[in-house]
């Protein structure tokens, strides 16, 4: 496998279905790497040597359509680029699977920075990673603001019974892995079913919204919003709690997943909140249970990594503790949501 051709990407052939659909947009021959960091889709960038794409297909391998699903992705990301939410330009779709094996689409390179660590961000410093965490409030309640109905968005997703559908998908998820004790799991699961609080009207939803699901400017601005292949239509709180969760400091050393939330300068969770509620208007008396929701997700995926690794189906660093956070999450879970 030559460098220019990275697992999953054929830069000859994209380049014979760009010449074909977008005449005079390549200049030469293409070449291309894979970006690490993605937690399932996979992402090249490509380039003609003056200048650049990015790429996003499925998983290799065998894969529930409906989990990749690119045309989704392209489909939000398309509506969303003439509103003020920040995200790449769409080049095209491609859903032939002759070309790379797979669905796939092509959008503009946007410039900025992925910051997945606090010590990543430390070296903003206090006052600038500030910045960038209340830009990335101020982005969402730009998201949750865009009337799907005005941007072709009206049937992106089943809004009614959205909270219900997603504890029970998530308990699902959770037996398919389970292979061992978890105090306290099935307690948050029921006790997050009997809180189910009414939904506000729905909005688009990004589904995995963090910091470094976006891209960063040297002026600290929101360059882009990547990720949405969990985007649908629901309840726009669920984004707000997952987001105050990753705010949230773990407390663990060495812990193999990370929050930014240690850097230096990063807003406490109230004031995320406080941000969100002033600029949206929502009532967000109830973000205890969506942040006790987006902890026992959370759990749930990372036992499921756990699983796979104790069945040797995980290779890399880390995966060993993972198994060990899963407790730590569930009692975040629990607490918060006694505490709301």
């Amino acid at each position: 496998m030559s460098p220019d051709h990275p697992p999953g990407l054929d830069p000859d052939r994209l380049r014979g279905l760009l010449e074909r659909e977008r005449p005079g947009l390549v200049n030469g021959p293409l070449t291309g790497r894979l970006i690490e960091g993605g937690r399932s889709n996979l992402t090249y960038t490509v380039t003609d040597g003056t200048s650049r794409w990015v790429v996003r297909r499925p998983p290799l391998g065998h894969v529930l359509a409906t989990a990749h699903d690119m045309k989704r992705e392209h489909r939000v990301i398309s509506a969303l680029h003439p509103t003020p939410v920040p995200v790449p330009r769409t080049v095209l779709l491609c859903e032939d699977e002759e070309v790379l094996g797979a669905p796939f689409y092509v959008m503009e390179f946007v410039e900025g920075t992925p910051y997945r660590t606090a010590d990543q961000l430390a070296p903003l410093g206090p006052e600038r990673t500030r910045d960038a965490v209340l830009n990335l409030v101020d982005t969402l309640v730009e998201l949750h603001a865009v009337e799907p109905g005005e941007v072709g968005l009206a049937d992106f997703g089943r809004p009614e019974g959205f909270l219900d559908r997603q504890l029970r998908r998530w308990g699902k998820q959770l037996d398919a892995s389970r292979n061992r004790e978890l105090a306290g799991i099935d307690e948050l699961h029921a006790a997050l079913g009997r809180a189910l609080p009414p939904s506000p009207a729905p909005a688009v939803v990004h589904g995995d919204y963090r910091l470094d699901n976006a891209l960063i400017g040297e002026d600290e601005g929101i360059k882009a919003v990547l990720d949405w292949e969990m985007s649908t239509l629901g309840d726009p709180l669920t984004d707000l709690g997952l987001l105050v969760m990753y705010s949230m400091p773990l407390g663990l050393p060495d812990s193999p997943v990370s929050t930014t939330a240690e850097a230096p300068g990063h807003p406490a969770p109230a004031e995320l909140v406080e941000r969100y509620a002033a600029r949206s208007g929502r009532d967000v008396s109830g973000v205890s249970w969506y942040t006790a929701f987006a902890w026992f997700k959370l759990a749930v995926i990372l036992e499921g990594i756990h699983y796979r690794y104790t069945l040797g189906r995980t290779v890399g660093g880390g995966f060993d503790r993972i198994g060990d956070l899963v407790p730590v999450f569930i009692e975040h879970g629990l607490t918060t949501l006694q505490g709301g």
